[in-house]
């Protein structure tokens, strides 16, 4: 190897490391003061190793921590996030498999257009419809109810993951729909019979997507969600600006954090390899 490859490559670990360390060391510092008590955690520096480590801070979290005046902890709150997202990625991932197929295999008029317009939409800061969306809901009376974060959460993924379907179901072979026509099949015939079989790929990829953004919102569940439905990373929020006998609890805040983050976390460790099956069979290519 020359001696400019060489520095080429070293320097190109010397960059992974640095981000690697980059994102592993807020969690590091997470996970110990976690695993620490109220009094250690306030007094011991971030980066000490804890001197007995134990899980009473995650039960504390989880069961009997306050959030406002409720002092329940953020387990009712965890499935609250459950039923959220699997409603928004299930709703969305149909409507964007259904978009995509009319989009890339049933010669629909004026298709190109309709690309472009989601094409806007996928980039939109979603912040600029918050108020008009505020204003629909209130006046149709389901402002702050579940319907109302799963419907833009839905509404604000189905661009994006529209056009990923879209770009998946273009690498298929149009004779498989015209067959189909032959045959009499209709658009949602040849849709769960023919197109859905096919999807599994690139439904893994848009679902990943789908959890990891409506699990890991904020903002969206602030407004929308109302005080029934509140997901937990509002209620971690919350907690974060709540004291115990006037003294903040750091180990308890760490301890919600890492309950709240580790769903979508594990969701990638386990499936992570079709995740790069789904990307690699050209999922995402267009």
């Amino acid at each position: 190897m020359t001696p400019a490859g060489r520095a080429g490559r070293i320097g190109l670990y010397l960059f992974l490391v640095t981000t690697a360390l980059f994102f592993a060391i807020p969690l590091v510092i997470v996970v110990l003061t976690a695993l620490k008590d109220a009094d250690e955690a306030r007094g011991a520096s971030i980066f000490l190793l804890p001197r007995s480590p134990d899980l009473e801070a995650f039960s504390k979290a989880w069961s009997s921590a306050c959030i406002g005046r409720d002092c329940n902890g953020i387990g009712g709150r965890f499935w609250n996030s459950v039923v959220i997202t699997a409603l928004a990625t299930s709703i969305s991932l149909l409507l964007a498999s259904l978009n995509g197929f009319a989009l890339a295999l049933w010669n629909l008029r004026r298709a190109g257009l309709v690309l472009g317009l989601l094409l806007v939409g996928a980039f939109v800061p979603y912040q600029i419809m918050i108020y008009p969306l505020v204003r629909m809901f209130a006046v149709g009376g389901i402002h702050q109810t579940l319907a109302a974060v799963v419907i833009v959460h839905v509404l604000f993924g189905l661009p994006i993951l529209t056009l990923i379907f879209r770009n998946y179901y273009v690498g298929l072979p149009p004779e498989l729909i015209k067959a189909a026509r032959v045959d009499g099949a209709g658009f949602f015939q040849i849709w769960r019979l023919v197109i859905l079989p096919l999807s599994l790929n690139v439904a893994i990829v848009a679902g990943i997507l789908s959890v990891t953004g409506v699990w890991n919102d904020y903002l969206l569940g602030l407004i929308f969600s109302g005080q029934n439905w509140q997901p937990m990373t509002v209620s971690v929020a919350s907690l974060s600006a709540t004291a115990s006998s006037g003294v903040p609890e750091q180990n308890v805040n760490m301890a919600a954090t890492l309950l709240t983050a580790l769903p979508p976390l594990l969701l990638y460790l386990l499936s992570g390899k079709y995740f790069v099956r789904g990307v690699t069979a050209g999922a995402v290519k267009g």
